[in-house]
């Protein structure tokens, strides 16, 4: 039993590819038969191949969405793909295509855990026999606004097209294809050009004149009200907490922060710079369509 309940689409396309495809490493074709008949959707396979059958249920669980009988009850398919995937051994799990089910997972919001649960039997100490068994967890709590990344990312796409910033949806585009990719430096580099890339865009659409740097451009944000000092964003007095400054400092660390891995730091990244650019971009078009 996983610890989440699934909303529609839950998971995005990579995700769901990815999934199929590390379903496909360690089942053989005859198993893939068996787990088409079990979620009857061998009529819409082709089986001339692994990989023609990967493309084919990706299709059927994004496109059709059909509900399948599983060990847990009545799933969606793109739910039962991804159950089927975390259970994957372990010489698959150092391949990249689980590298890259886990870059989906967690843009979709969820992350891969361990736990151990009691099995029928006894161990040689007579004590309860355990198994490992790895399961889905939320990143974040479920129905609070602003915390869909994906949403987040479309909202932000549309608001960066509407206002004509092609530089930076061009970072961003980057950074989320990074991510995906599981290559977590380069996505942290474009999520950090992608940042002072709006804000600078903002700066000019809002009126600044020069050749200054960034930096000159937060504080004409500042000085005229658009980065708020009531809310600690930018203030004028560089020795106060200020919210884009402190965010832009934690976005170029120095050096690797022990006991924390790279997918975590990009996965907070690829969140707090979403939410962050959703809020700027919101404000910036409520201003110039007010």
């Amino acid at each position: 039993m996983t610890l989440f309940e699934p909303k529609e689409n839950a998971f995005n396309r990579m995700t769901i590819v990815a999934a199929t495809e590390v379903i496909a490493d360690f089942q053989s074709h005859s198993d893939m038969s068996v787990l088409e008949v079990q979620w009857d959707i061998q009529k819409f396979s082709s089986s001339s191949s692994k990989s023609a059958r990967v493309a084919s249920w990706a299709q059927v669980a994004a496109d059709i969405k059909p509900q399948v009988m599983t060990e847990v009850g009545i799933v969606p398919l793109e739910r039962a793909l991804v159950e089927k995937a975390i259970q994957a051994p372990d010489n698959t799990k150092q391949k990249p295509d689980w590298k890259k089910l886990l870059a989906g997972l967690r843009f979709d919001g969820f992350e891969v855990v361990e736990e151990e649960r009691e099995v029928e039997g006894e161990n040689l100490w007579g004590d309860p026999k355990t198994q490992k068994f790895s399961a889905l967890v939320r990143m974040l709590p479920t129905n609070i606004p602003g915390l869909d990344f994906r949403e987040a990312e479309n909202e932000i796409v549309t608001l960066l097209d509407r206002h004509s910033f092609s530089v930076a949806k061009g970072h961003l585009r980057q950074a989320v294809s990074a991510f995906q990719r599981g290559e977590w430096s380069s996505a942290n580099g474009e999520l950090r050009n992608f940042y002072e890339s709006y804000l600078n865009e903002i700066a000019t659409s809002l009126g600044f004149i020069g050749s200054g740097d960034s930096k000159a451009k937060r504080d004409f944000l500042g000085q005229n009200d658009f980065l708020l000092s009531d809310y600690n964003e930018w203030n004028a007095n560089n020795q106060k907490p200020q919210y884009v400054q402190g965010l832009l400092s934690r976005m170029h660390p120095h050096g690797g922060h022990p006991g924390l891995s790279e997918e975590e730091d990009a996965t907070f990244r690829l969140q707090i710079s979403l939410v962050t650019a959703r809020l700027f971009l919101r404000r910036f078009n409520q201003r110039k369509t007010f």
